[in-house]
């Protein structure tokens, strides 16, 4: 849905292993590292070009980063990669901002998760598929 993104931190190695753990689970790869910045990239899209998320180290000690509840919302293949989004993001020293769970009030089959970066920046995984199911769920194994 957007072509490029660009937020700020004041650690870039605390946030290279942050979004390299929390977008893992959503396919989308880590492209570069750079002495000030460290960007990902999503499948190209309907224009051939790639999503794009850019984190650029803030030096700038006067006004340091502030998050401001901005929403960067990120696209999951299925609910069980909302589930890991969330996990690697509590592991990495995210914050929880509302656990996996169907979100109706939006859609009937929105499945999210929210997080805050370590810098505070708001995040978001989600699909909208159904839960996978196994034989044993749908009935057809012992």
């Amino acid at each position: 849905m957007f072509d490029h993104l660009s937020i700020t931190t004041t650690d870039l190695d605390r946030a290279q292993s942050f979004y390299d753990a929390v977008l893992a689970p959503l396919g989308v790869p880590r492209v570069n590292r750079r002495e000030r910045s460290v960007g990902y990239g999503e499948r190209p899209d309907a224009d051939g070009g790639p999503c794009y998320l850019s984190i650029y180290l803030n030096t700038d000690l006067d006004t340091g980063v502030v998050a401001d509840n901005r929403h960067w919302c990120f696209r999951a293949p299925s609910r069980a990669a909302v589930r890991a989004f969330h996990r690697a993001a509590l592991a990495q020293g995210g914050t929880d901002d509302g656990p996996p769970g169907l979100r109706a009030i939006y859609s009937p089959d929105y499945y999210a998760a929210f997080v805050r970066d370590p810098d505070g920046n708001r995040l978001e995984a989600v699909t909208r598929q159904p839960e996978q199911q196994g034989p044993e769920k749908r009935g057809l194994g012992e």
